[in-house]
């Protein structure tokens, strides 16, 4: 039989691994110059035995205990003199030993991936003395591998990204599988990579992993994500091999390959001509497939009527290009406005750029909408001048507003009142013409700031707002005073031409110049010989002593009037007075101690006058106390007589009745007949103005009339009785009148009537009602008789 070169090949290997593993199950022990073994009080002795290293497969599955090797010595002459003992990693539990025939055996299945080899000793030991005939020796056990591993992926499932429109063969990513098979050792761990699923778009290196774009111009807008299959396979792919698999998720990143795109050719919107400045007048939107930075644009108007008018600018989240309006529209000014609008992408791809340019144009057309506008004056703001001096009803200036409309209704001014709260001007409602309605006065308010409000015949509720600032012009109507209140004082010990006071003026008016006082001293004080006046020509004046000798005992106070002018045209004059006090001084100066009416009177109040005010206040207090004391007398407790009897005051409405004694409590009469007269008694918490002397006798008269006496004497008896309250209080008048048509409606009166019914039944209700069955029952008339 004729072999070929690869079946030739695989013939050798296999003898190979024959005679391999025949030549190594089993050690032989023999005689060796190896090294020598030196015993304790012997002579030196030659090693006398060796073995090989021993290979068992792994994964065995057999029911027997699987065969290892053999350990044999020289010393053992087969008579059972010699055991053998194994020592070491997995001894006994794992591999044993036959002690007679040195045989070992692996008890165990073996994993090469958990442990590759195992190191044990071996000891030869004399049976009967059980001491050791050779040295002990170690040696290694070593797991021969098989292919019972598959590869795996630890890095998986995988994830990667790769440019849209990339050439074919562009590096996506790198998948790697690794096997737990003995990589030394055939080809058990020699792996392959194949892909299953991501053709024809993908492939793979073979031997790297290494995954590559195998299309071009893959698009991401017409499909973005990509899921690949990827196998790994063992024993170098060949059948028979273990394989594992991968799944890798490849998404196309984007690329600026899509130029931007109005998807209409032009758009029109309608605004009305009111619109605010800054306000949005459309948004409009280019299309781009792109996404993130790659759809960016920029939009700008590079033709049309409104390029001062309109401008646009790009909205970042949305790449909206957002129209907005720059100046005021104006119906009728222009109706509609025409704009060519460009959007181009930010960043252009130059790889791309063939596939044409990366804008796009549309066309805006705004309409302007009229609106019924309220007036619009000719300015913003009207500044005017008005002397303080001016007359009321003079005129200061004119507004004029007029309505921006085609119907050009015609105008009517009034003032905002809210800014003109004193009303100091008027305007025409007709011409605008504004006036004065009172005196200004320029030191009050210098400026006045007022709306002027223009509304439109038509239609007043169309309002425009005009502004206006009124000056108020400086006239010299102030007088200069005295710049504060001085306190000055002379020392007695003063010598003539010293300096007492340096007085200053203040003067309400502002003239252009500035002020310019001049000071002097009255007629009447220019010839004084006590004080002179000095005059700085730096608006300030200083007062002077013109003697010697000043004495409080004398006069402990000067008045000096002080003549003050101003510069204005026409000039103004007032006369300040100066108070001066007299006082003692130390060595330098200061003053110690003054009058002391200086002091207390600095008005000029003598003590005459004092004392008459002092006076005035005593007799005040007095009669305050006086007025004080009677009230508290007023609200004393009322003093009752112990004998009287208060139930007279005291009524209860829940008594059912107790008798014959309640009646004397009460004379019932007084409700049923006008004419029972009381004594009459005297309030005495009150004094009455009139004293009644005797009561009146009820004739026949009018209902009304009799009402009106009865209020009236209940009222006066009210006044004068002393058991009423003395202050306020509620009076019950339970009258009902006489010679009514309707006749009484009480039953106390029923015993004066010719009643029908009988009541005779009272008396067998019991000794409670007894009464009543004597009033009300057939022996009325023997009582009331």
């Amino acid at each position: 039989m004729k072999l070929g070169k690869v079946e030739f090949c695989h013939f050798l290997q296999l003898i190979s691994l024959f005679l391999c593993f025949s030549g190594m199950s089993q050690a032989e022990l023999s005689r060796s110059g190896s090294k020598p073994y030196f015993q304790s009080g012997r002579s030196r002795t030659k090693r006398s035995w060796v073995w090989n290293q021993f290979f068992v497969l792994e994964e065995y599955m057999g029911s027997d205990p699987l065969y290892v090797g053999k350990l044999h010595s020289d010393v053992d002459k087969g008579d059972g003199s010699i055991k053998y003992i194994l020592s070491g990693e997995g001894a006994s539990s794992i591999f044993i030993i036959d002690e007679n025939t040195g045989d070992i055996h692996a008890t165990k299945r073996l994993d090469r991936e958990e442990q590759a080899y195992y190191t044990l000793r071996a000891q030869a030991l004399d049976r009967l003395t059980n001491k050791p005939v050779e040295p002990e020796s170690e040696f290694v056990i070593k797991i021969q591998d098989i292919n019972d591993n598959e590869p795996k992926f630890l890095d998986g499932p995988y994830t990667a990204g790769v440019p849209e429109m990339s050439p074919v063969g562009t590096s996506v990513v790198q998948v790697t599988a690794t096997d737990a098979d003995d990589p030394t050792y055939g080809n058990s761990a020699r792996v392959v990579y194949s892909i299953l699923q991501g053709q024809p778009y993908f492939s793979v290196e073979p031997k790297t992993g290494v995954i590559k774009t195998a299309l071009p111009n893959m698009d991401r807008e017409a499909k973005d994500q990509y899921l690949l299959v990827i196998q790994a396979k063992d024993m170098v792919g060949q059948n028979g091999g273990l394989s594992g698999t991968t799944s890798v998720t490849v998404t196309l990143t984007d690329v600026n390959d899509n130029p931007p795109r109005f998807p209409r050719r032009s758009y029109q919107y309608n605004v009305p001509e009111s619109l605010p400045v800054a306000s949005v007048v459309a948004r409009i939107k280019a299309a781009d497939a792109d996404i993130g930075a790659n759809a960016e644009m920029d939009y700008k108007i590079v033709d049309g009527d409104g390029l001062g008018i309109f401008k646009i600018a790009v909205d970042k989240d949305t790449q909206e290009g957002i129209i907005t309006i720059q100046k005021d529209l104006d119906f009728e000014a222009k109706t509609s406005y025409t704009l060519r609008i460009e959007a181009a992408n930010k960043d252009a791809d130059p790889r791309f750029l063939s596939l044409g340019p990366f804008s796009d144009t549309t066309t805006v057309k705004i309409i302007v909408e009229d609106v019924d506008e309220p007036p619009v004056f000719s300015a913003p703001l009207y500044p005017m001048e008005v002397s303080e001096a001016t007359q009321v009803g003079n005129i200061i200036g004119t507004v004029a507003a007029h309505d921006p409309d085609s119907s050009n209704s015609p105008v009517r001014y009034s003032i905002d009142r809210n800014t003109d709260l004193e009303r100091y001007f008027n305007i025409d409602a007709n011409s605008g013409v504004i006036t004065t309605a009172k005196s200004l006065d320029r030191e009050t308010n210098a400026v006045h700031n007022i709306t002027v409000l223009a509304m439109e015949s038509q239609n007043p509720s169309q309002v425009g707002r005009g502004y206006v600032a009124i000056t108020i012009l400086d006239i010299n109507d102030n007088a200069p005073e005295f710049a504060m209140d001085y306190e000055t004082t002379v020392c007695e010990n003063a010598q003539p031409g010293q300096v007492i006071q340096k007085v200053s003026a203040v003067d309400k008016d502002e003239p252009a110049n500035g002020h310019q006082f001049y000071f002097s001293l009255t007629t009447d004080a220019t010839n004084n010989h006590n004080f002179s006046l000095k005059d700085n020509k730096d608006n300030t004046a200083s007062i002077l002593t013109r003697r010697n000798g000043f004495r409080r005992q004398e006069q402990s106070v000067y008045y000096l009037p002080i003549f003050i002018v101003d510069s204005g045209s026409p000039s103004l004059s007032s006369t300040n007075t100066l108070t001066i006090r007299v006082c003692d001084c130390d060595a330098d100066g200061v003053a110690q101690t003054c009058n002391a009416e200086a002091y207390v009177l600095p008005a000029g109040l003598s003590t005459g006058a004092l004392i008459a005010i002092l006076a005035c206040v005593l007799t005040l207090l007095v009669l305050i106390l006086l007025i004080v004391t009677m009230r508290r007398r007023k609200k004393e407790p009322l003093i009752f007589d112990e004998e009287r009897d208060i139930r007279e005051n005291i009524v209860r409405y829940d008594d059912e009745g107790g008798g014959e004694e309640d009646t004397e409590a009460f004379d019932m009469a007084a409700l049923r007949n006008l004419n029972v007269m009381r004594d009459t008694k005297t309030r005495r918490d009150v004094t009455p103005e009139i004293q009644f002397l005797s009561r009146p006798t009820f004739k026949s008269i009018p209902d009304n009339v009799i009402f009106r006496e009865f209020i009236w004497e209940r009222l006066k008896e009210a006044d004068v009785d002393p058991c009423a309250p003395p202050y306020d209080s509620l009076q019950t008048y339970a009258f009902e009148g006489n010679g009514s048509v309707a006749e009484s409606l009480s039953s106390l009166d029923s015993i004066s009537s010719n009643s029908d019914q009988n009541y005779d039944y009272l008396s067998d209700w019991g000794p409670r009602f007894k009464r009543l069955a004597d009033m009300y029952g057939n022996g009325q008339e023997s009582l009331y008789s």
